[in-house]
């Protein structure tokens, strides 16, 4: 991608991105048999893995933490002592919360019924792991069920929904001035969008690292980045909601009987042991979880590669296929690349194949993600992003600032109006807004 300016115009060489007609059948069709086979047993073998391994680094963290103290160990001056102690039960908070991480994501796959066979098992499992995680099992499920079934549709996708140019009130489209695609646009205009939208680096760190501390709660209370067609005050507690059907009430009463028991347990513990220790044992994990959830699902679904959609052009596949598989903390090395996919059971690395087809096991995901990339590169469709950390927020919350708010295939424009992709079709027709897209 190469930018230059001439003349009072800056212009943009795009990304062509392939808009893909392939059928579900084709998609499904190219994953082994054996992948879609649910084991109840092996699921839970995973949870308790997790449960394990959190143990461990409880014990580990509670046994080095008997030897910060002087007699045990030396430092050069008394103040080094808490601020190692603190540094201690940071990792344990970090990492902790990294593989209960994975608890989510088990919880997460009862919710699409990719457990076990039994739909009594799988709703009864992730009701006790998402409530233990502060999470409204069923209700959350209901609305990430309609996301799997309109991923990337403008209107009815309830999740990382961009925003229009007219929701930001941003001064119309002026198609003398530039191209509705975003390849071209002119100097004048390029500077007043960047005074409205733009980020300085300090605000686009303080405005990233909000998103993944607070984004999550903000989502699940007030429908924060989620689907802007629905009215005020809209949320995830309230059984007459307009995001549930009059028959799903029992299911999100349920649902917040279980958060309730969670703010019962959190304040009997913190009465019983005091906040602090409760802070230090269970609040930074989950606020981590929390981090990486957002962190996750936001990378999976946001970036100037993927394209969003309006209804005539929308159908399920290519909505399943507007996703991006990221390797978690691989920007860290292999070693901490292999750690994240291992800790999240894969969330990231095998999110395409997630969204084609959703209740095949984490377990089975990674064979199935390799037969589908394959069938996927056939069609000229690569679907795989930048490894998933906090640079790569930091360059996405930058580089998707809002879409046009006209076009059946929409990508996101950054803070100067220019967008790093444009839409490829197979039989190269003209594109939705009139602009000649080159033949494959």
């Amino acid at each position: 991608m190469s930018i230059k300016s001439q003349d009072g115009v800056t212009s943009i060489k795009q990304n062509e991105v392939v808009i893909p007609d392939l059928t579900i059948k084709d998609l499904l069709s190219a994953i082994p048999a054996h992948c879609f086979k649910r084991s109840a047993l092996r699921s839970s073998l995973y949870i308790a893995w997790d449960c394990v391994v959190i143990g461990g680094i409880y014990k580990t963290a509670t046994f080095l933490d008997t030897f910060i103290n002087p007699e045990s160990l030396s430092l050069p001056h008394p103040i080094l002592y808490p601020v190692a102690r603190l540094s201690l039960w940071s990792l344990y908070g970090f990492w902790s919360g990294l593989f209960a991480t994975g608890l989510w994501v088990v919880a997460h796959e009862c919710g699409h019924q990719a457990f076990s066979d039994s739909k009594f098992i799988n709703n009864s499992v992730g009701w006790v792991l998402h409530s233990a995680l502060g999470v409204p099992y069923h209700s959350w499920r209901i609305t990430h069920a309609k996301h799997h079934a309109s991923t990337g549709h403008m209107t009815q996708d309830q999740v990382f929904v961009p925003k229009t140019r007219g929701q930001l009130h941003l001064p119309p489209l002026d198609p003398t001035k530039e191209n509705i695609l975003g390849s071209t646009i002119a100097d004048d205009v390029k500077k007043e969008l960047w005074d409205a939208v733009g980020d300085s680096p300090i605000g686009a760190t303080l405005g990233s690292a909000t998103y993944l501390l607070g984004g999550w709660p903000a989502y699940l209370i007030r429908n924060a980045s989620g689907q802007k067609r629905y009215p005020a005050g809209s949320n995830h507690f309230n059984p007459n909601s307009v995001m549930f059907a009059p028959h799903q009430h029992g299911a999100v009463v349920l649902s917040d009987a279980g958060i309730l028991l969670w703010m019962a347990g959190l304040a009997g513990s913190i009465y019983t042991f005091g906040f602090l220790t409760v802070f230090r044992l269970y609040l930074v994990p989950y606020l981590w979880v929390n981090h990486w959830l957002v962190l996750i699902t936001f990378l999976q679904h946001t970036d100037p590669l993927l394209p969003h959609y309006r209804a005539s052009e929308f159908t399920f596949p290519r909505g399943a296929l507007a996703t991006l598989d990221r390797n978690l903390l691989g920007d860290c090395g292999k070693l901490m690349g292999w750690i994240g996919a291992h800790a999240t059971h894969g969330i990231s690395e095998t999110h395409v194949l997630h969204h084609v087809s959703s209740k095949i096991p984490h377990y089975n995901a990674w064979e199935a993600s390799d037969a589908l990339r394959k069938r996927l590169a056939q069609a000229g469709v690569v679907l795989r992003g930048a490894p998933g950390g906090w640079s790569e927020v930091y360059r996405v919350f930058k580089e998707c600032k809002f879409v046009e708010d006209e076009g059946n295939i929409v990508f996101y424009k950054n803070g100067y109006g220019l967008a790093a992709s444009r839409p490829k079709f197979p039989d190269g027709n003209v594109s939705d807004s009139g602009v000649e897209v080159d033949k494959l």
